[in-house]
């Protein structure tokens, strides 16, 4: 009998292909046998769009487990739009709204609309071991998203395994005409963007069902209604968002005070101390209790409260293990607690790591409650005794002979567990409290890594090319959904030869217009490494971090809202200008500011500035056309920074340290650009826009100083501030 083929797979799934059912938000099509297509309306401009076996789709019985993860990857299991279904010629019409889905029964052709714009069809759907569908792109179509890259944010021409930790992979893939496509599952997708076959997306799922959802509509829509559908980041709280301090492995407790001390005389304020690797807290050899390093940390009884005086918290790092070679080792081998090899029954063993101490380790396995729950309840314990934050990187290369207690194994595990592992330490440092503000840093990604709010940038070299690469991670995670990462000045492991005054100030200016960013306490990365003109830029450009703070903040906090991240590439807020992806240095802090670092040396960068809006220079107050191209000359003291038309930018008062915010002042002064439209973007927000007869009436301004835009005229009215034209 000659062998089965990948289209015979297709005809005999889909040439029988029939509408069995209508529900008022999910139309039924069977097909060979017991496979079934399941299509729903989950939202306004989301479809669902699952194939496989009907006891896939809709088993008898759902384990808890399956229940489980499928909360992990979904913060809205039901769907709740409502379609319409139609027959055409070839097949059938599913509608919500102006937006469509088309099925060819004969070919399974899939074709997608958004008021009546074709805006993506399928070019095949094959099913052998593994489905794979392919997508026809448009020969100048972006496709953004899919996890981090530091090349180019326009991921055409890359193929990406999604459990394989050096790709950096996330499921959210989307285009500037107008579509994106969601991966909802914990198995293998290989991403073949346009690399095997021109201008064709090819994406092999290795499930047993082809879950996807697909979007419709702009790109900040599309991250909208993801991250709705997939869960949203809580809130880091005010003192992560001040100047952060990663501490070098040789320092003591006594050297960072004094350094911080030393820092605070050149005007520099610390408000976290990052302990280096290796971990400073963990699993005893001997007991199931956690075990400070004393000699790194001292007494926990009396270094947190002296940190608490000096103003700052400590951040340290951890992992969901224990050394290898312990009683602890043994014990938890026992009880079946550990990840343990199929091969021979015993404890899998990990090759040491930085933050082991180099020292071999065996993992939790936290698909075990019990196991879960005890490292939940001892990262609790070092929140109790006054650890600010930690730092956990799990996205462990785990090996295929390696099943974990739930029977999770290969690529589901490698995928699964680093999302266990930061949803502990959210459960421990943020889950009981209300409102759920904490901070659980990570390098990892993962489906659902955007639930947590504080991503890790990456390790990169001490020159201008590794400026440009932490900003480039930056922009492409924030394509991908994540909300925000912080960023490195320069790397502690890189020579530091190259890392030049200029090079140093325009990186710590990028940082200070992000969402935070680390200093590096070694030797030339330090303030005090450079002289004093570059000390005296250095506060210049604290001072704008802390006032930016209820800014940036308030960007997160919409964020809760609406998922968008704190920086933003250009293609992201104006998909409809094509000249932006010849941008992509450029980026929007927000909505409102346009931010154009320096990522090589001189004192002059062109600038871009996008259709769709005017802009306001912030050192000028000069007014420029959207679409147009301007060489900006700016020393040192100066980043070119331009607002949008219609928003406003609001500051808080200078300050050293996060701690010496006043809760009942959190504001000083409002910028305006242009006649304000939109109500601000700012930490706890009490501030609102209404417009009526060509005026702009603005609440919330009270005490603030306002400094208005060319043209505008300021009156203030009791509580209330009206913003009109000049006559």
């Amino acid at each position: 009998m000659p062998s089965k083929t990948h289209s015979d797979d297709v005809t005999q799934l889909f040439n029988l292909l029939s509408s069995i059912s209508t529900k008022s938000s999910a139309a039924d099509f069977a097909a060979a046998e017991d496979q079934l297509l399941r299509i729903e309306a989950h939202a306004p401009g989301v479809f669902r769009l699952r194939f496989g076996s009907l006891k896939h789709i809709q088993p008898d019985r759902v384990t808890p487990r399956a229940q489980q993860y499928a909360e992990m990857l979904l913060a809205r299991l039901d769907a709740v739009g409502e379609l319409e279904l139609s027959e055409i010629a070839t097949g059938w019409r599913v509608e919500q709204g102006d937006c469509a889905v088309e099925i060819d029964k004969d070919t399974f052709a899939l074709r997608v609309y958004g008021a009546d714009q074709l805006l993506l069809q399928s070019q095949s759907l094959t099913h052998a071991e593994n489905w794979a569908l392919s997508l026809a792109l448009e020969p100048t179509e972006g496709i953004y998203g899919l996890g981090e890259t530091v090349a180019d944010l326009n991921r055409r021409g890359i193929r990406l395994v999604s459990d394989n930790p050096a790709d950096r992979v996330l499921p959210l893939a989307w285009s500037n005409r107008g579509w994106g496509i969601y991966f909802n599952t914990f198995d293998r997708v290989e991403h073949d963007v346009a690399q095997t076959a021109a201008d064709t997306y090819t994406a092999t799922v290795h499930a047993p069902v082809l879950d996807i959802f697909i979007f419709i509509g702009v790109p900040t829509e599309i991250l909208n209604q993801y991250t709705a559908l997939t869960g949203r980041a809580g809130q880091p709280g005010l003192w992560p968002m001040g100047v952060w301090l990663d501490q070098q492995p040789d320092q003591s407790p006594e050297q960072i005070h004094a350094q911080i001390e030393q820092l605070k005389t050149l005007q520099v304020g610390v408000d976290v101390v990052n302990l280096a690797p290796p971990a400073v807290l963990g699993f005893g050899p001997d007991r199931p209790l956690f075990d400070w390093d004393t000699s790194r940390i001292g007494d926990v009884r009396e270094s947190m409260p002296a940190a608490e005086d000096a103003q700052f918290k400590f951040s340290a790092y951890t992992f969901p293990g224990v050394l290898a070679g312990t009683s602890m080792y043994d014990e938890w081998e026992d009880r079946g607690w550990l990840l343990i090899n199929d091969d021979d029954g015993a404890g899998y063993v990990f090759e040491g790591n930085a933050i082991t101490g180099g020292k071999d380790f065996a993992l939790l396995d936290l698909t075990h409650k019990d196991a879960y729950k005890l490292w939940v309840e001892r990262l609790r314990q070092s929140y109790d005794e006054g650890l600010g934050a930690v730092v956990c990187n799990t996205q462990y290369a785990i090996p295929d002979s390696i099943t974990a207690r739930g029977g999770e194994t290969g690529a589901m595990l490698r995928t699964v567990y680093p999302l266990l592992a930061r949803q502990a330490l959210f459960d421990a440092f943020a889950g009981h409290k209300t409102p759920q503000e904490g901070l659980v840093a990570s390098r990892d990604l993962y489906p659902s890594a955007h639930r947590f709010a504080w991503q890790l940038g990456p390790d990169v070299t001490n020159d201008w090319q590794g400026l440009a690469t932490t900003l480039q991670a930056a922009l492409s995670t924030g394509n991908s959904g994540v909300t925000a990462q912080t960023h490195q000045i320069g790397s502690a492991n890189q020579p530091t030869d190259k890392m030049t005054p200029e090079l140093f100030i325009r990186w710590l200016a990028m940082g200070v217009f992000s969402a935070n960013f680390h200093f590096q306490a070694v030797d030339g990365l330090m303030p005090q490494s450079f002289d004093e003109k570059t000390q005296e830029l250095i506060a210049h450009w604290l001072r704008w971090r802390y006032r930016l703070v209820p800014y940036v903040l308030g960007i997160i906090e919409e964020s809760v809202r609406c998922g968008l991240p704190v920086q933003r590439a250009l293609a992201l807020e104006f998909p409809d200008d094509p000249e932006v992806a010849n941008w992509s240095n450029q980026y929007m802090l927000g909505s409102t500011l346009l931010v154009a670092p320096f990522v090589q040396p001189g004192d002059e960068i062109e600038v871009y500035l996008p259709k769709g809006s005017d802009w306001w220079d912030l050192a000028t107050g000069w007014r420029y056309e959207g679409g147009s191209r301007w060489i900006v000359k700016a020393g040192l003291d100066r980043l070119p920074v331009f607002g949008r038309e219609g928003q406003m930018l609001c500051l808080g008062p200078q300050a050293l340290n996060t701690s010496e915010f006043n809760s009942a002042r959190l504001l000083e002064e409002v910028w305006m650009f242009g006649m304000p439209e939109h109500s601000p973007a700012v930490m706890r927000n009490k501030i609102r826009v209404m417009q009526m007869q060509g005026s702009s009436y603005i609440k919330g301004l009270e005490g603030l100083k306002i400094l208005p835009s060319e043209g505008l005229e300021v009156k203030r009215r009791g509580a209330e501030v009206r913003i009109s034209r000049a006559r």
